[in-house]
């Protein structure tokens, strides 16, 4: 994890801390000189791989409410540009945040702009930080934390005042529901617990006036007031405290808050400092004062975090599809040796079980192809079957007809054409049994229904070897054929063949 590094500058000097998980390490005081800014210099290219934050304590500060149309997109961010160089026209370090939208048909946006009105006052320092390539995370004021505080400790909702000490002054703000609306820096002629408590109490009711006077507060409204001090100094604060009048005191012990806001460097005086570097540490304002010029090595340093990210996330992504694919290949291979075993005991027991066989007195090889033999001989054999029930339906179609014999076999060509198709022969010798008083047309005519009917299937081939009656031109119709002769059965003889496809 990137190391945050906390820079505070007041009116005379800067110092440097480092931030660890809620402890404040002080590595360096550099003063507003050429010597100090040499060793700040030294001091940034030693920690340029960590992310600065610069928080300024300086009385130029300014604060302007606005009211803009309700605007949204690129027309919205020049309006308000515009609206800042109306007012902080002479410095880079001005910024707006919204405080919502006005309850009426035209819904206006509240602006309130805030400035550091003495850039020059920044540039030594921020030229040194460019130079060091030193990834700058912003500029911030104490003002803006003032309400992250008193948000921390549960308090400060709606309008109020925090008096804090820093350095030899003392920051006076007025927020609205955690916004600084207004705030001013007062210098400490006396430094002792005394003098603070007077100064904090004479200076709440100056900020009362002025507040009354630019019609911020009305002049009897109630206002609470939230002094942050040391413990040791709350009861001398409290004694020099005013009495009756609207504002409504409220002395924090800072070690407290401390406590509360997860500081574990407890502050020895009543200097807020401490806490406010720490919640600029661990909850910074989304607003803040620096250019994009300032931050351009900050935005790199974002850039190169997040390819660096992606990159252990595309490793880990790549361990953890590594680490499948080896669980898969164990997995497979555990399933190998499984197979293995399990095919060697099966060979094992066929070869304790063909022990027991019989002696055939051919090898495995021979008994191989001869039983190929056997199923290709056995897939080319053809039974009558078919050609009997073709038979007898021409039989039922044909009552007169008895079969005396009928013989079926293959026919075998003597091609060697493997093209050649195999032949079915039937061979049938029959009767026609007629009626007593049938006629020759009529025998004549039942033994062609009987040939026409098996001549049905086209694939048969029907061929007469012998009629019932000689009725060939050499030959004619005895006596015996048209009177007598019809009550005789008449023998015939027919074969069928057909082509059987493989």
């Amino acid at each position: 994890m990137i190391a945050r590094r906390l820079l505070y500058l007041n009116t005379h000097n800067l110092a440097a801390y480092l931030w660890q998980k809620g402890k404040l390490i002080a590595e360096g005081v550099f003063d507003n000189s050429t010597d100090g800014l040499e060793r700040f210099s030294a001091y940034l290219t030693d920690s340029s791989s960590s992310h600065f934050y610069l928080l300024a304590n300086v009385a130029e500060e300014g604060h302007v409410m606005e009211t803009i149309p309700f605007l949204r997109g690129d027309d919205r961010k020049a309006l308000i540009k515009r609206k800042i160089g109306q007012h902080f026209l002479g410095t880079p370090f001005a910024a707006a945040v919204s405080l919502g939208y006005e309850k009426n048909l035209r819904k206006n946006e509240k602006l309130l702009i805030n400035g550091l009105t003495n850039p020059d006052f920044f540039e030594p320092w921020l030229q040194r930080i460019r130079l060091a390539a030193a990834p700058l995370a912003g500029l911030y004021s104490i003002a803006q934390l003032g309400g992250t505080l008193l948000k921390k400790i549960g308090v400060g909702k709606g309008r109020c005042l925090l008096l804090t000490q820093q350095d030899h002054s003392i920051r006076e703000t007025y927020l609205i529901d955690g916004e600084a609306v207004f705030s001013r820096m007062v210098s400490l002629t006396d430094s002792s617990i005394a003098g603070i408590a007077s100064s904090l109490a004479s200076e709440a009711g100056k900020l009362q006036q002025y507040l009354i006077g630019q019609r911020l507060i009305g002049r009897n409204d109630t206002l609470p007031v939230f002094i942050v001090s040391h413990p040791q100094a709350l009861s001398t604060i409290e004694k020099a405290l005013p009495a009756h009048t609207q504002l409504k005191f409220a002395l924090i012990d800072s070690h407290q808050v401390a406590c509360q806001i997860k500081l574990d460097t407890l502050p020895s005086d009543s200097r807020s400092e401490n806490l406010y570097l720490h919640l600029l540490a661990s909850s910074p304002p989304k607003q803040q004062f620096a250019t994009e010029e300032h931050r351009h090595d900050f935005r790199l340093s974002q850039i190169r975090q997040t390819v660096i990210g992606l990159g252990l996330i595309a490793l880990l992504g790549s361990l953890l599809l590594s680490a499948k694919d080896v669980y898969r290949s164990h997995e497979l291979n555990w399933e190998s040796v499984t197979l293995a075993a399990s095919n060697a005991d099966f060979e094992s027991r066929y070869k304790e079980t063909a022990a027991t066989f019989p002696k055939i007195g051919i090898d495995n090889e021979a008994l191989r192809l001869l039983t190929n033999r056997y199923q290709e001989l056995k897939a080319q054999q053809y039974y009558p079957d078919a050609a009997f029930r073709r038979i007898s339906r021409a039989l039922d179609q044909s009552p007169e007809i008895e079969l005396d014999e009928l013989k079926w076999q293959i026919e075998t060509p003597q091609s060697t054409s493997s093209n050649t198709l195999l032949q079915e022969q039937t061979q049938i010798r029959g009767t026609v049994r007629a009626a007593p008083k049938a006629t020759t047309r009529q025998i004549i005519n039942t033994f062609e229904d009987f040939v026409a009917s098996l001549r049905l299937d086209s694939a048969n081939t029907v061929s007469v070897e012998q009629s019932p009656f000689d009725i060939t031109p050499s030959h004619t119709l005895r006596g015996g054929d048209t009177e007598d002769g019809t009550k005789q059965a008449r023998q015939f003889s027919l074969k069928i063949t057909r082509k059987l496809t493989p």
